[in-house]
């Protein structure tokens, strides 16, 4: 199942985010919270999470300091949890700090995982997006 579209939630008094109900099945068997390379909170199934972890490092030299530093940085930032009975993931204190949730968030599909943004901050975000997808497309160059 891929996570497409965006979503305008609160965090709740106890920093618990409802996850879309149609997404709710698809993390049946837990969810990973991690810290994201942009401002925002990354919500993932545990075994595509760790999918992406030996994409990330295939070919790469497990004793060089940057395969170390990866190896160490998404582990480090990353909390496994589930969906209470009522569909709600407790985001920790650390990916609050992170991505700046307070109470007004945006879940947003990112194809293979959920990313959780500040609404101010994802709004800044995606306006900077919009304005910069087609220089990133037209970097790519077509497929082969």
């Amino acid at each position: 199942m891929a996570f497409r579209g965006t979503f305008d939630y609160s965090l709740d008094a106890k920093n618990r985010l409802t996850v879309p109900a149609k997404f709710r099945a698809a993390l049946a068997d837990g969810v990973v919270l991690s810290k994201g390379l942009d401002a925002c909170v990354e919500l993932w199934r545990p075994d595509d999470y760790d999918g992406r972890m030996t994409v990330a490092l295939r070919g790469m030299n497990p004793l060089s300091p940057e395969a170390r530093r990866i190896e160490l940085f998404f582990p480090a930032n990353a909390f496994t949890t589930e969906l209470d009975s009522a569909g709600r993931v407790m985001v920790p204190p650390p990916l609050l700090d992170h991505a700046g949730l307070a109470k007004d968030v945006v879940v947003v599909g990112a194809g293979q995982s959920m990313q959780i943004w500040d609404r101010a901050g994802w709004a800044k975000f995606n306006d900077q997006l919009a304005t910069t997808i087609n220089d990133i497309t037209a970097s790519l160059g077509q497929p082969s």
